[in-house]
């Protein structure tokens, strides 16, 4: 007989109706959940503790966790500052949608194996209540990467099929490919991210996982890039087994399933959502453009916004509610070619989205929470004068206000830009190119340049960087979790990143089968 968690609260539970999942998974009757893992157990207690603060204590019957892939702090100031110098602000004083919420917290994530992590680590954690190895996707840090046998008996589950198995609906929406490691960790399992359309060993491809998934009817919307990863190598696709999954998945469903796969942004926006039930979106054969790069080319994908619009609505209809994972992919591609221009633009395209999503729900009966997996070692750093220009030179003043702002020269005479990395290919002057990825046809150049008359406001420009590597590292420091709605006065201090997985499943208050 199935009750509600409401009611299968242990003894030692003080707060009924605030956290009861919290709560009731630690007596580990969810059969096949990890709550032997000190990962997951940790994460339990905290959160209870912290349910004891609680002043709302509202039931999520949604949840929609947005994930901007490398979004850090620095990264969120930045593009703050850009979205209002786009309208013609200064810029410090501006908020990205989802920096006005009333409740945050800061997520530290190391893997179980790294100092500084990786995305299927980090979005694991977020999804399983477990921390584990850096390349893993849902398998517990005992396992080794890249080796089947070891993954055996490891297994983790997510919050998405939790859901599913609830009878709820559930979306993923990315602007990567739907078999990356941020979308791939809410429903596959693999010890080797990089398996998104083959696999070694009895483990079982990412994007054969994604169309099959067991749990409940499976996954509902699914709308991204990463064509090539379910179509054969006949049409220009990855798979060498012979089959195309995007067939597989319509056979699956059929036509009293009112089943619809689109390939196209004009395709999604004739979707009609009363009469469809599960929807498939594959709109690029690997990654979607970047938003900027989209809008120049008037390439006909949607939007990450559009995506999200697309994605509620349909998920919207089940009475029992849903989860939906959105993710901004392309933020962090935009890192590690060394280009803050897409990376800032693609981060305000993602606060649309937040906004978007903000217009379509009932905050009385949902959780948004917005997040990154890691952050980036894009640095913001001189003494720019309020306002300038934040992709610009460094324009400084004597601190006074009497005297005119002047560019800022560094000791060997040349200018720099507020925004530099770390580490990474370098410098890059590719005029009004709109493709970050283009940077790796081109020479690795880090360390000083001489910056007079390029133009570091372009599309093109990418930042100096100090080390040099083949590609703009992951940066280790805290990012930050941004939440509103039902069961967001959780989100509070500083938090592991697997209490994630917690706080959306206490908001939730999800029944449990008793025996």
């Amino acid at each position: 007989m199935a009750k509600t968690l409401a009611c299968a609260i242990s003894a030692s539970c003080i707060v009924p109706l605030i956290i009861p999942l919290a709560c009731a998974v630690t007596a580990a009757d969810l059969p096949g959940y990890q709550t032997g893992s000190a990962w997951f157990t940790n994460g339990v207690d905290r959160l209870a503790a912290r349910a004891s603060h609680s002043r709302e204590g509202k039931i999520a019957k949604n949840v929609i966790l947005f994930v901007g892939d490398g979004m850090g702090i620095s990264t969120l100031t930045a593009a703050r500052i850009r979205e209002g110098q786009l309208r013609g602000e200064p810029g410090e004083e501006n908020y990205l949608s989802f920096e006005q919420f009333p409740y945050s917290a800061l997520i530290k994530t190391y893997n179980t194996n790294q100092q500084t992590p990786d995305s299927a680590g980090t979005m694991t954690a977020m999804m399983t209540g477990v921390k584990t190895r850096a390349g893993v996707i849902n398998i517990d840090g005992t396992a080794l990467r890249a080796d089947c046998p070891s993954s055996e008996g490891r297994a983790l589950n997510t919050f998405l099929e939790l859901m599913e198995s609830r009878g709820k609906s559930t979306g993923i929406v990315s602007t990567a490919r739907l078999t990356h490691a941020t979308p791939a960790a809410t429903y596959a399992r693999s010890p080797e991210r990089n398996w998104e359309y083959s696999a070694e060993g009895n483990c079982v491809d990412i994007a054969t996982q994604m169309v099959e998934l067991a749990y409940g009817d499976g996954i509902d919307v699914m709308l991204g890039g990463g064509r090539r990863s379910f179509t054969t190598t006949a049409v220009g696709g990855r798979r060498e087994d012979g089959r195309d999954l995007t067939r597989v998945w319509l056979e699956r469903y059929g036509d009293d399933q009112r089943a619809e796969y689109v390939q196209t942004g004009a395709a999604l926006a004739d979707v009609n959502p009363v009469s469809t039930e599960k929807l498939l979106g594959l709109f690029s054969s690997s990654h979607m453009h970047y938003d900027a790069d989209r809008i120049a080319r008037g390439s006909d994908e949607p939007s990450i916004a559009e995506m999200t619009d697309a994605a509620i609505e349909l998920l919207q209809k089940n009475a029992e509610g849903y989860f939906l994972m959105v993710e901004s992919g392309r933020i962090d591609h935009a890192h590690h070619a060394g280009n803050a221009y897409n990376a800032l633009h693609d981060t305000i395209a993602f606060s649309d989205a937040v906004t978007t999503a903000l217009e379509k729900v009932d905050l009385e009966e949902t959780l948004i929470l917005v997040t990154a997996d890691h952050s980036h070692v894009m640095t913001i750093a001189g003494y720019p004068t309020r306002g300038n220009p934040i992709l610009g030179k460094v324009i400084g003043n004597d601190g006074s206000g009497a005297a005119e702002p002047e560019e800022h020269t560094a000791a060997d005479g040349r200018p720099y830009t507020t925004l530099s990395y770390a580490n990474g290919l370098g410098f890059a002057d590719l005029g009004d190119n709109t493709d970050a990825d283009d940077r790796y046809g081109t020479a690795a150049n880090s360390g000083r340049k001489d910056l007079v008359g390029v133009d570091t406001q372009a599309p093109g420009f990418h930042q100096e960087a100090l080390v040099p590597l083949a590609a703009e590292s992951h940066a280790g420091e805290d990012i930050s979790l941004h939440a509103i709605g039902a069961g967001a006065e959780l989100v509070q201090g500083s938090l592991d990143q697997n209490a994630v997985f917690h706080l959306m499943v206490g908001a939730a208050a999800l029944p449990v089968t008793e025996e």
